[in-house]
């Protein structure tokens, strides 16, 4: 006895539908029941002899004219069992979808009606092969594969509202809320984190200026003592947000500032103009912090005759 293939059965398959037995129209199919190979338009290596429609199922005999290469390798393979599976095309006509019809996995509308065009010999079949429905209507391929919008077979929209619901849930146990929850209180621990996020970003934002701030004043701080130049600012600006502030201090207290030569001689005990300056106001501007910084003694004297008070240690 020949070996039969299925050619269509009513299991859900992988594109989330089934096509109903009953409703599939085979006469057409009778009268030419061509089998390609792996959906080839021209590449045809036989027939399917026998077709029949019982018990829910679609079969029928292949047979192979052996006329094409691919015809003799698809028999040889067949006989010796290596190559089992068969792959239809169908015209959709009618689909459905009524709850009754609703089978376990489904998630797109049931073909009541259809019409079998075509059967391929393929590698992959069946609910696992990438089986293309053909509409009669405009001879489209319906893109069947999940995520795929169609509106000539639909998803289904009770199959919708319970992954909805499905996504609650997690939503809810994700949010540290029972799994009960509904919408409203999802949303309203939603808007009260989304505050909280908001409210911490600020607070880092206003950190990180502070923080900029002090590292710009310790650098600032260390162009006035000359301990580096006003030309590497930006270089001790960007180094002091890396290291952070307190290891930036620590890096300027361990540089000796640099000296002028006026400083080198009023230190030595040579003249100086200093000599000349009664109180502070009658020091220069520009020659304050320089006298403050290097010589200290004649700052705290002058600073004294100034206010009339004893300068504070610094």
């Amino acid at each position: 006895m020949a070996k039969r293939i299925v050619i269509s059965d009513e299991s859900v398959n992988c594109y989330g539908t089934w096509i109903s037995t009953a409703g599939m129209d085979i006469s057409q199919y009778e009268r030419n029941p061509v089998l390609l190979w792996m959906h080839w338009r021209g590449v045809i290596i036989g027939c399917i002899k026998d077709v029949k429609k019982e018990e829910g199922r679609v079969t029928g005999e292949p047979w192979f004219d052996e006329v094409r290469e691919e015809s003799k390798q698809a028999k040889a393979q067949w006989e010796k069992g290596t190559l089992r599976m068969a792959s239809a095309n169908v015209d959709v006509l009618e689909y459905s979808d009524a709850p009754e019809l609703i089978k376990p996995g489904q998630y797109r509308a049931t073909v009541t009606r259809s019409k079998l065009t075509e059967v391929s010999m393929v590698d992959i079949g069946g609910n696992d092969n990438a089986l293309p429905l053909i509409l009669n209507a405009d001879g489209k391929e319906l893109k069947l594969a999940a995520g795929e919008e169609s509106e000539s077979l639909p998803l289904l929209i009770n199959n919708q509202k319970s992954d909805e619901k499905m996504d609650f849930k997690a939503i809810a146990l994700k949010l540290g809320l029972p799994e009960t929850a509904t919408e409203k209180e999802i949303l309203s621990t939603i808007e009260v984190l989304l505050g909280y996020k908001t409210a911490n970003e600020q607070l880092r934002k206003e950190k990180e200026e502070i923080r900029l701030a002090g590292i710009t004043t310790a650098v600032e701080n260390a162009i006035n003592e000359r301990r580096i130049t006003a030309e590497k600012k930006n270089h001790f600006v960007e180094l002091g947000k890396k290291v952070g502030l307190e290891t930036l201090k620590m890096t300027f207290e361990a540089m000796t500032p640099a000296q002028k030569p006026t400083d080198v001689i009023r230190l030595s005990g040579g003249n100086s103009a200093s000599g000349e300056w009664k109180k502070l106001s009658d020091v220069p501007a520009d020659k304050i912090m320089e006298l403050r910084t290097n010589d200290k003694a004649t700052y705290m004297k002058l600073y004294k005759a100034e206010y009339g008070v004893d300068c504070p240690n610094y």
